[in-house]
């Protein structure tokens, strides 16, 4: 899977730890903790991003040439480029209590549920939910013990 590769890319170049993830059909959710400061959250999504959208396009332009229009974006100049992600960074936030952390990992796992995808959040193979529940099942490895304790210990 192109998107879990290039989270471990990023992962080892910009040094921050996993702690959730989730691909969805049309977007993806992560929470990650930066180990560096100052880090730098649009270098992190260009990793990610740049690997997919190279490996994403030279496939389509491989195997299904015909699919190549719906990623074209024309320019102010009138060119045209393929595009593979949206325009626009995302939805990022930091996050600083544990318990708001807490609350995001199970909005993470919970959306594959609330789309109708899965009946419960680990039957979802494209999310780090199997992970906290089966430890060493999932696609990535998670950094939990860098997460923050909550008053549940």
């Amino acid at each position: 899977m192109w998107f879990v590769r290039s989270l471990e890319i990023a992962r080892e170049r910009h040094d921050f730890d996993l702690w959730a993830y989730c691909v969805m059909p049309e977007h993806v959710h992560i929470l990650i903790y930066p180990r560096q400061v100052p880090y730098s959250i649009s270098g992190i999504l260009k990793t990610i991003k740049q690997f997919v959208s190279v490996v994403a396009l030279k496939y389509v332009k491989l195997l299904a040439p015909e699919a190549l229009p719906q990623f074209e974006d024309r320019q102010p100049n009138g060119s045209i480029a393929h595009r593979f992600w949206q325009r626009g960074g995302g939805y990022d936030r930091n996050l600083t209590e544990p318990k708001t952390v807490w609350a995001e990992i199970a909005y993470i796992h919970a959306n594959p549920v609330r789309r109708c995808l899965c009946e419960r959040p680990i039957d979802w193979p494209w999310s780090s939910a199997r992970e906290y529940e089966f430890p060493g099942t999932g696609l990535l490895r998670l950094n939990l013990d860098s997460l923050p304790r909550t008053d549940r210990g």
